[in-house]
């Protein structure tokens, strides 16, 4: 019998590692606040050379995966395709920006004091650097680790990596113009230039360089040396590069961490609401308005809840520094995108009965199955 694939070892304990960043950056802010200054220092247009080379390795072996060949069956499945596409990009992101807005700009704000002076040179209080990671981690559609979750609610695997394409795609064409037009209304600079560059940098080069070296590898090595050797050692390099990245950060933001250790928590409370309402929104309305079979409403659904943390981080350090508060928010992201998305993977599975199509070995599943057998026979 083939035994069940899971987390592997880094992305399993996400949570744990993230948590040990944290207090190695703190740490290290302490004993050597230079380093990552000198770090830092190193770079071409506003972009740091040794964090972009970390957030390189996060992207690569995410975009390496992406099977683009698989994108023309789209036309297949058309309706969660459509639903992913209109809830991530038409609606998420402005739920994002009004419930952290909301949050963080209102509720919270007395708990948020202080300014800090962000990359272009400008100073700016940092509850506004806070809705502005949250606004590009809402704009930054899960790419990766949705497959996982996809495979763990015994979805549809191949629906699945069709959107992370379509969304890899349409991220280029969207992130930087929506992304623009939201930090706008927050009234923070925005830098063009560095926006258009940083996601070309951390989304246009990984994509063509995953598509590139999948092509020149299945050709010369074939489907099974590429998922079985090539991608076994590739895939903790992302997760490797992340937590280097952050252990940079969080020297940074030791200080304010240590006087305001609440910080993470008033960010994380808006981050997880936007998350559940938008799994919600899909999953129980969305799906079941169009009548989706339960193996297509799950990854339609966490594909729009979850975010890509990567290319948040990415933006938000290119944009407004790494020690910036817009930094630290979405790290916050990444440290509830573990334990978030696992508790929605458990929802989906105990409620997968609600939907039609439903093949899960599961008491629920099996007895509506057995209802619906009933009801047709007496029908």
């Amino acid at each position: 019998m083939k035994k069940e694939k899971g987390l592997n070892f880094f992305e399993k304990y996400l949570t744990v590692w993230v948590l040990a960043c944290i207090g190695l950056g703190i740490l290290l802010g302490k004993m050597a606040p230079g380093i990552a200054l000198r770090l830092d220092a190193m770079s071409v247009y506003q972009v740091s050379i040794p964090i972009a080379i970390c957030l390189f390795f996060m992207m690569y072996p995410i975009m390496v995966k992406i099977d683009f060949g698989k994108v023309i069956t789209a036309a297949k499945t058309p309706k969660p395709v459509a639903m992913t596409l209109i809830i991530n990009w038409a609606i998420k992101p402005f739920t994002m920006y009004l419930i952290s807005t909301l949050f963080l700009g209102y509720f919270f704000k007395g708990f948020l004091p202080g300014t800090e002076i962000i990359k272009t040179g400008q100073e700016v209080e940092l509850w506004r650097s806070y809705i502005s990671g949250a606004i590009l981690l809402g704009i930054a559609p899960c790419t990766a680790m949705v497959l996982m979750w996809s495979y763990l609610a015994k979805g549809n695997d191949g629906l699945t990596l069709i959107m992370v394409a379509i969304n890899s795609l349409t991220m280029l064409f969207l992130y930087a113009p929506l992304g623009g037009f939201l930090l706008g209304f927050n009234a923070m600079p925005i830098p063009w230039k560095t926006i258009l560059f940083s996601v070309t940098i951390y989304v246009g080069l990984p994509l063509a360089t995953g598509y590139l070296s999948r092509k020149l590898i299945l050709k010369r090595k074939g489907l099974e040396w590429f998922n079985e050797k090539f991608l076994h050692v590739l895939t903790p390099v992302s997760i490797a590069a992340l937590l280097v990245t952050l252990v940079l950060m969080f020297s940074f933001k030791g200080e304010i961490i240590i006087n305001n250790p609440l910080t993470i928590v008033w960010i994380a409370v808006p981050l997880f609401i936007q998350t559940v309402f938008i799994f919600v929104l899909g999953y129980f309305l969305f799906s079941r308005v169009l009548k989706l079979s339960y193996h297509d409403a799950a990854p339609a659904s966490m594909i729009g809840a979850s975010n890509h943390f990567e290319v948040a981080i990415a933006t938000s350090a290119t944009l407004f520094g790494l020690s910036s508060g817009a930094a630290l928010a979405t790290v916050v992201g990444v440290l509830i995108e573990v334990p978030v998305m696992l508790m929605l993977v458990a929802i989906c599975k105990r409620s997968c009965h609600m939907f039609r199509g439903c093949e899960l070995e599961l008491p629920q599943c099996k007895k509506s199955k057995y209802l619906r057998e009933q009801e047709a026979a007496a029908g």
